[in-house]
Order: structure tokens, then sequence, then C-alpha cells
């Protein structure tokens, strides 16, 4: 029996009997889930664990059930609600997209119609199309990159095997129940053929599994080796007045756009910042807060200043100290704000 020939059908059985229960999922044998609720998941999902994903899905989908209150809503609570799950560019897509989505009508069912959405790129549109809608289409992520990889040998490196990945993958994803195996396969990645200690003597896939020959499977993909980081410096300022401290909102695109934040001194436009604190203060060291971003490590000195007035010279708002939670900082200034109140 041929890996194409029988993979299918091993992993739909192991499926049916041990899929995982989630929010935004539909049970083997269900109808088909929302496609509202398969799109926000899968955009939430995209480089962010399930774990995490799960407040936020249950959060969003009670004040917004269906795409047409998300796109009604106002950009800055949806970058608010968002606040605290990162990539804050998929929060500024899943508005343009929603907009979209409601100016349409409906979502759209095939995957190549999907792909005129704004910000939805190959991956969610072939998950959404067979997930929700039950079309064949073929669903690659980082988890079912390394269960192909295995099942295949794919010896070429990461990112360059990925045609090869999704050639492979193509050719097992079967005509009927293709949503199910896509997330059969997102099933198997993540608690069987795991990045380490993969439990071969579980997977359903064994039989035909040519990395599992070798006798080390864990060693694919093989992926290039990580460059180290370079590590930036930035300030932010934490100022207050009469129990409120200052906000900003940041512009729409670039690092953390349109969410609101401390003022800083521009470390985010490449290199270390230049812009001078919005108020003219006696600072007072509040300590250092780091971050790790996708390209780079950010180390933040926070500095505490007292306003003598409102008067600020750049637009932003006063926000009461006693109810920062309900600001939706990102993590970054999260941080910065938690030094600050754990020394009151």
């Amino acid at each position: 029996m041929t890996i194409q020939s029988g993979t299918a059908s091993a992993l739909l059985a192991w499926y049916d009997a041990h899929a995982r229960e989630l929010p935004w999922r539909a049970q083997p044998g269900a109808a088909l889930p929302d496609p509202y609720r398969v799109w926000l998941s899968e955009v939430m999902l995209q480089q962010t664990t399930v774990a995490a994903v799960k407040p936020y899905f249950e959060k969003f989908t009670e004040r917004w059930p269906d795409v047409f209150a998300l796109a009604a809503a106002p950009d800055e609570d949806i970058m608010a609600a968002w606040a605290g799950l990162g990539y804050y560019s998929r929060a500024r897509n899943l508005v343009k997209c929603a907009r979209a989505v409601a100016e349409l009508g409906s979502f759209p069912e095939t995957e190549a119609e999907l792909l005129k959405l704004p910000g939805l790129g190959a991956y969610t549109a072939a998950a959404i199309a067979s997930i929700a809608f039950g079309q064949r289409a073929v669903v690659v992520d980082a988890n079912v990159e390394r269960v192909v990889s295995r099942l295949f040998a794919i010896e070429q490196p990461l990112p360059g095997s990925r045609k090869q990945i999704r050639i492979d993958a193509a050719s097992i994803t079967p005509e009927q129940r293709a949503g199910d195996f896509a997330q059969a396969m997102m099933d198997l990645g993540s608690g069987i053929c795991t990045t380490r200690d993969p439990k071969c003597l579980l997977c359903p896939l064994i039989a035909g599994c040519k990395a599992q020959k070798t006798g080390d499977p864990a060693r694919l993909p093989v992926k290039p080796v990580k460059k180290a980081k370079p590590v930036r410096q930035g300030t932010t300022f934490w100022i207050e007045h009469d129990g409120k401290v200052w906000l900003e909102t940041r512009e729409g695109t670039g690092m953390l756009g349109g969410m609101r934040s401390l003022p800083d001194d521009g470390w985010h436009s490449g290199g270390d910042g230049d812009r001078k604190a919005p108020h003219a203060a006696k600072w007072q060291d509040a300590g250092v807060v780091r971050h790790t971003f996708t390209h780079f490590s950010l180390e933040l000195s926070v500095k505490r200043g007292l306003a003598e007035s409102t008067e600020i010279n750049r637009s932003g708002e006063w926000w009461p100290i006693d109810q920062i939670e309900s600001a939706g900082l990102p993590t970054l200034f999260a941080k910065a704000a938690r030094l600050v109140l754990a020394q009151d």
C-alpha cells in the first residue's frame, strides 16, 4: 500500500476517535462550522498557540458574534480587544477583511474567491474553503509541514522544501472530508508528530512513514540555523497627572500600528529612537522591560514623570490609571505599565 492510498483513510479514522474539541471546530460527522468562526480562529492561530487563542476567540465571538458585527465595530475597540495576542498586523487585516465580507454579504465559498479578500493569504483561504465549505483544498501550516516532511522523508531544508511539501500534501489530500483531513493533520502534528520526541508508536501513519523507518524522525524537517536577533534600545515615558496617564494611538501601519501605547522615542522606526519626550518633566528611571519581536529584541527604558498641567505637545488622551487594564495596551507597554505600578 502506497503512502498516497493509505494515508487519508487511516488518518480520518484516527481523527474520528481523537479529534480535539475546540470552540471554533465542528466535530466529525457534524454540520460544517460557521465560516466566520473558522476565519477568525485561523487568523488568531497564525504564529500563536491554541491555549493563547481560546480566551481571545471566546471574547471576540461573544462581543461580535458574526462578521457583520465585527465589520461595524470601531477600529480602536477591535485593536484594544486584540491587545496581548501579538502580531498586530493580523488585527488590522481582520478589520479590512470583515468589512469586505460584510460588503459582499457573505464569505466566498471557493479558495480562489477567498484569496481576493484583503489580508487573507493562501493558507487561510485553503483552510476556510476546506473546513467551512467542504471544498477540496490543500492546507499546509507548520504542523502539516512537519508531518509531511517526515512521512515522505523530505531531506531538503526549509524553506526550500516547501514546494515539495505542498506537492506531497496534495497527493494525500482526499476529495471527500478535506476539511476533516486538514484538521486531522493539524491535530497529529500538535499532539503526536511533535517537534521533539514524536510519539511514533501512537501514530496512525507509522506504517507508511519513511522518516520513522530511518530511526530518527525528529531530525525532520531540516531547518536553517537561526541567526541571532539584533537588540534595539528605546525609551518610553509614563506621564502622570491627577490620577491619569498619557496614552497615544500609534499610526495605523508599522510596529504595533493602530494600538494605544505609552509615548516613546521612536525606537520602532528603525535603529535607536531619537524623538524627544512629549512633555518636559523631571524624569525618574523606572527600570527596563525586555520584549522579543519577530526580527529583533528590544530593551525599553521606562521613564516616569509628573505633568503640571494637561497640556501635552502630541496628540493623545489622558487615561485613568486605575483603569489601565481596559486601555488595550500591547504586551510591551503593558509590561512597562506593570513595572511602574509595582513601584507604588
